[in-house]
């Protein structure tokens, strides 16, 4: 929009009619002419679509004009104006002619303008409307960085914002900006942040765009086609990483490779960072508490039945059992796990890696007949007493997190896309990978994980 344009131009030629009232009739109309056409030329062009204050257009405007004049004088031609101009001229003075026309020509003048006028009640330009606009910021910190109630170091602590944290800039307040991200609207200085092509450039690289499944079975095809092969069946409510979009097709990672589906069948959302409140921040530390104590709890239950097992042994052939239990698992398989880890968690993955080699079988929570991923996992930790969800996705929220594949230890769940396996130490997990391989032991680093969370 032109507006600023629009109220000098009108208001000028409002004013040089006005100021005429000396002008001789042939000036004065003159000078009326050439208002008035300079109003008709930026009037219309700049009015279109412009709604005034009391929901007029400016079009609407003229032609309320238009109706005036008629309604007082039938007059429509230039032809007919130019008589009835010529008639008055005859019959009155060169000075009351002066008048009526400068009377007439300030009324349909302050008619056309006034509305115009009042625009910067409810208008705002181009450059204010583009300064509403959304600008995106990510912060760079190391770690974190405090979000104030006020632009000042004395302000209250209202929340975090950790390194890589998408959000909107605000306003600014000298060296500091206002700054809105997730739930957290406050101050931080200006030098934490990047903005403009920089800020976009960071977000492309940091956000997590993932696709959740909307339909009971998801088919991953090989190529962006419902007719080309399936390599890969995915249950609904799993997310998924997104690779690339092309033709109503979303490219995803899941165990078997690198697939496509219809877009008909995913919902495809990116994932940022965002700041946390100290509202929120203290309620997360609270939950991860809770499951680090859960942990403990069923750890210890764990270990009480384990026991209980193995009193009952007691009267049996030790050396029978000892055999029994060595023989479940080759001597490869019992080399690749870490005796790093401590409790047990080490007897998780002592026990997960005895059904290397059964099968994959989708849907399936067998260990000797057959499980997916999730299924693998749910059984395994079953026979600790621990029920976990039979979903992938699911087992991102379970237990609590440790970081990154530097902290897992043996028993951890290490979650990718559209998968889950059980960390067995020494940078190795074990899976039920592909419908090809069963159940294996892999490297962890094999995929990127998404979480790594741990149970005991």
């Amino acid at each position: 929009m032109h507006y600023h344009k629009i109220k000098m131009t009108a208001a000028a030629m409002a004013m040089a009619v006005l100021v005429t009232g000396n002008m001789p009739a042939a000036e004065l109309n003159t000078a009326t002419v050439s208002a008035k056409s300079a109003i008709s030329a930026v009037l219309p062009a700049a009015g279109v679509g412009l709604v005034l204050n009391d929901g007029v257009s400016v079009s609407q405007i003229r032609e309320e004009i238009k109706k005036r004049k008629e309604e007082k004088e039938p007059v429509a031609s230039s032809d007919t104006k130019a008589s009835v101009t010529q008639t008055v001229a005859e019959s009155a003075t060169e000075a009351e002619a002066a008048v009526e026309a400068e009377s007439t020509a300030e009324t349909e003048i302050i008619e056309a303008v006034e509305p115009v006028l009042k625009e910067p009640e409810t208008k705002i330009s181009d450059e204010e409307r583009e300064k509403e606009q959304d600008v995106l910021i990510i912060a760079q910190v190391n770690d974190y960085v405090n979000i104030r109630s006020t632009a000042s170091t004395d302000g209250e602590i209202v929340g975090k914002l950790y390194n890589n944290s998408v959000g909107t800039l605000v306003a600014k307040d000298g060296d500091w900006y206002q700054v809105k991200s997730g739930s957290v609207e406050g101050y931080v200085k200006a030098e934490y942040f990047k903005t403009g092509d920089e800020a976009e450039k960071i977000a492309d690289e940091v956000g997590q765009k993932m696709a959740t499944v909307n339909t009971e079975t998801l088919k991953v095809r090989s190529e962006a086609s419902l007719e080309a092969s399936v390599i890969g069946l995915v249950p609904g409510g799993e997310e998924l990483s997104v690779l690339d979009e092309e033709n109503g097709f979303v490219k995803v990672s899941i165990e078997e490779g690198d697939g496509w589906v219809s877009e008909d069948y995913v919902v495809v959302a990116t994932e940022y960072v965002t700041a946390e409140s100290i509202e929120e921040e203290k309620a997360r530390i609270a939950e991860e508490e809770k499951a680090r104590e859960d942990a403990k709890k069923a750890a210890q239950a764990a270990e009480e039945r384990m026991k209980a097992k193995e009193k009952a042994k007691e009267g049996k052939n030790a050396e029978i059992t000892d055999k029994s239990t060595s023989s479940e698992s080759t001597a490869s398989q019992q080399a690749t796990v870490s005796s790093s880890g401590s409790g047990l968690g080490q007897s998780v993955a002592n026990y997960a890696v005895k059904f290397v080699g059964n099968p994959y079988v989708y849907g399936g929570t067998s260990l000797t007949n057959g499980a997916d991923c999730s299924g693998f996992v749910m059984s395994v930790y079953k026979n600790f007493g621990v029920s976990l969800p039979h979903s992938s996705t699911s087992d991102r929220y379970v237990g609590y997190n440790v970081g990154s594949l530097a902290n897992a230890q043996p028993g951890d769940l290490v979650c990718y896309s559209g998968h889950v396996a059980i960390y067995i130490g020494n940078g190795q997990i074990v899976h039920a990978s592909t419908e090809a391989t069963g159940i294996k032991i892999s490297n962890a680093s094999y995929r990127t994980p998404v979480a790594i969370r741990r149970i005991f």
